[in-house]
């Protein structure tokens, strides 16, 4: 299992999303994936406090009341970095992102205390800003982020879809104060690569674009490393079930050429396209976190093995040029 760092901690750098458990994953099934992942050395684990609200029969409290459960039955402390989010969850019940919770600080203190006791931690490893709450200054929202870490509520701070400049924004309020400053983000993305021009289909999901990479390599290299995490890095199955059709925005020439490409280093490895994809993403230029969804043993054990991957800087670099002159609008 290859490794990463969040802050001052050492975690996997594969982490398993925890969205549908206690909700459309059952307890046991859940239950097995987990400990499969813990015991291949996975410590990194993706959940939020609104999962998953909108399936039918849930309320959104699903996933980090499981994990609760779960932490307990195994005797789990901190040996697991469990990173959860606030922002998204609906106030009103059958409604969506528009009656959501938001940041102010009465909501990030109340949201936060909710998803410790779920939780049944002391202390939450890592806490994001789900989604932009631009109804609320900058400022509120930090400094409430930052009592909680100085209370010893919170390790992390995270942001997540949230446009560069509000990054930029944040940094800039957190330092002028001296607060602790977010480092660890979280976006959409994978190898094949959206117009930015499309709308996607998928409600608050923010695709990461070349000013956001662009923005962690330029901190990175002032002394100030985040750790990028991606999100809905396999889409949905697409790269392997041809019954998965890819949505509009990936309509667009530089998608066959990817796919093409994706096709001969998978041949050349020998391993799946998803295992491609994902050691693309870890070996990529700022390293990105794959965050992978499973529902069967088969499905992570897939991923797991793609950590043992390791392309070669010609394939690599094969892959990540494939649509050059195929760019219109793309995320690359």
């Amino acid at each position: 299992m290859r490794h990463t760092t969040i802050g001052d901690r050492r975690v996997s750098a594969l982490c398993l999303g925890a969205m549908k458990f206690g909700s459309q994953t059952d307890d046991a099934t859940a239950s097995a994936l987990l400990d499969r992942f813990v015991e291949a050395g996975g410590t990194f684990v993706d959940t939020s406090n609104n999962y998953q609200f909108w399936v039918e029969g849930f309320e959104g409290h699903e996933s980090e009341t499981f994990l609760g459960r779960w932490r307990r039955e195994r005797g789990v402390t901190d040996e697991v970095f469990v990173a959860t989010k606030l922002g998204a969850m609906p106030t009103v019940p059958g409604t969506g992102l528009e009656t959501a919770e938001g940041l102010s600080a009465k909501a990030v203190a109340a949201s936060a205390e909710r998803s410790r006791e779920r939780l049944g931690v002391d202390r939450l490893d890592a806490l994001y800003a789900h989604i932009e709450d631009r109804s609320v200054p900058m400022e509120e929202t930090m400094g409430a982020f930052a009592d909680l870490v100085a209370g010893g509520a919170v390790g992390e701070l995270g942001l997540s879809n949230h446009r560069t400049w509000r990054l930029e924004r944040a940094r800039a309020v957190a330092e002028s104060r001296d607060w602790p400053r977010p480092r660890l983000l979280q976006y959409r993305y994978s190898y094949l690569q959206p117009r930015l021009d499309v709308p996607l289909t998928a409600a608050g999901h923010v695709h990461a674009t070349p000013e956001l990479l662009d923005f962690v390599r330029a901190e990175a290299a002032e002394g100030r490393p985040y750790t990028l995490v991606a999100y809905t890095t396999l889409l949905w199955g697409a790269y392997t079930r041809p019954d998965r059709e890819l949505e509009r925005a990936y309509d667009h020439p530089g998608t066959a050429a990817r796919t093409a490409v994706l096709g001969e280093v998978a041949a050349e490895t020998g391993a799946t396209r998803n295992q491609v994809v994902l050691a693309w993403l870890m070996d990529s230029d700022p390293a990105v976190v794959p965050l992978v969804g499973v529902s069967t043993l088969a499905q992570l054990d897939e991923a797991i093995e793609a950590t043992d991957l390791t392309l070669t800087r010609d394939q690599w670099e094969r892959l990540a040029n494939a649509d050059q002159g195929e760019r219109h609008g793309t995320a690359q």
